[in-house]
């Protein structure tokens, strides 16, 4: 079995010895060889620049360092958060199990907002970008009595969906991109915004034909987050926003023409321990997409910090690439049809 990787500060990838459930004292241990493996958390300091025209085709974000390098969200943002106190210094009490571990995710679309904001997997860097289908800029239908997206949507970073692979219980091929995650916090976050995220549990989409999981997560830094600790809690707690996020799904595309998107396990959520299972299994994945190891079915794996991945790219070079990218403009006006309520 290959093994988790975190990126450190140096920009490399660091092998972190046996599973999640590693301690944080064998995270300590690694540390000791690089500098500031304990650099991503909520003061990462990860910034965006936007380019082109906002509601436009060519609308980017594009991700960089507090120093400003210029970073890939799919690759180069690890995919573990470790838990620190003030100032940056990791807590010294280590967690018990690989469940309590936090994972980063890329905010691509804020709650309420219509617009299919996503990772552009196949641009190099792959910049947040609003999703076209023919020739026209995509926005999610407002199925009654929802508006927009009901959570905070993105993806976790360093995983991917490996259209290679069929999943045992579904029997699907995934669907090409980074997995998805439903953050349920009260906050409602900004597009490109790198949050850290407490995993409840997930939902076994299938979108035409492909595996399409979806992880259903709350902010760490959210008051409620001490109190949710499993899918049942959400189901306690909040009742109706695990059916209504079915119900969602099942239908936002419909308006569109497409038919209802149906689920492995009879539509019922699995819990977090599975849920962890499932993002380890894509990240395994990942990896092996950054190392050539398989057939990256038009994925771009440019990056700036994986040392074993052919694909890396120097920081001038991806500074060029953002660069050349339309210089920021005026935002262009959204048609009045965007609020438009659908009865399905």
């Amino acid at each position: 079995m290959r093994l988790p990787l975190l990126r450190s500060s140096l920009g490399c990838l660091v092998t972190i010895l046996g599973s999640f459930s590693a301690s944080r004292n064998k995270l300590v241990t690694q540390a000791a060889a690089v500098p500031h493996l304990f650099y991503f958390r909520k003061n990462m300091h990860y910034q965006t620049e936007e380019r082109g025209h906002p509601n436009s085709p060519d609308y980017r974000i594009y991700f960089k360092t507090k120093e400003g390098k210029y970073i890939s969200p799919f690759h180069d943002i690890p995919l573990l958060a470790e838990k620190e106190k003030d100032n940056g210094v990791p807590a010294k009490k280590p967690r018990q199990n690989e469940s309590e571990v936090l994972f980063n995710m890329v905010v691509e679309v804020p709650r309420w907002s219509n617009a299919k904001m996503e990772i552009a997997t196949k641009e190099p860097l792959n910049p947040i970008k609003q999703d076209v289908k023919k020739g026209k800029l995509r926005y999610v239908a407002n199925i009654f009595p929802h508006k927009g997206y009901i959570w905070n949507y993105g993806a976790i970073p360093q995983t991917w969906e490996d259209p290679n692979h069929t999943d045992e219980e579904t029997k699907c091929c995934g669907d090409n991109d980074p997995i998805d995650v439903c953050e349920i916090g009260t906050l409602v976050c900004s597009p490109g915004q790198v949050i850290q995220v407490k995993v409840l549990g997930i939902l076994a989409m299938i979108d035409e034909g492909e595996m399409d999981w979806k992880v259903i997560a709350i902010n760490a830094e959210d008051p409620d987050a001490m109190n949710l600790k499993n899918i049942e809690d959400v189901r306690k707690s909040r009742p109706g926003h695990l059916e209504a996020t079915v119900d969602w799904f099942r239908k936002y595309k419909v308006p569109d023409g497409k038919p209802e998107n149906q689920f492995g396990f009879n539509g019922q959520f699995k819990d977090k321990d599975f849920a962890v299972k499932i993002i380890k299994s894509t990240h395994e994945h990942w990896r092996a997409l950054v190392q050539k190891q398989t057939n990256g079915a038009g994925i771009d794996c440019k990056n700036t910090s994986c040392c074993e991945s052919p694909f890396n790219c120097s920081s001038e070079e991806a500074r060029g690439l953002v660069q050349s990218a339309p210089t920021f403009g005026s935002t262009h006006p959204v048609s009045p049809e965007v609020d438009k309520w659908y009865f399905v």
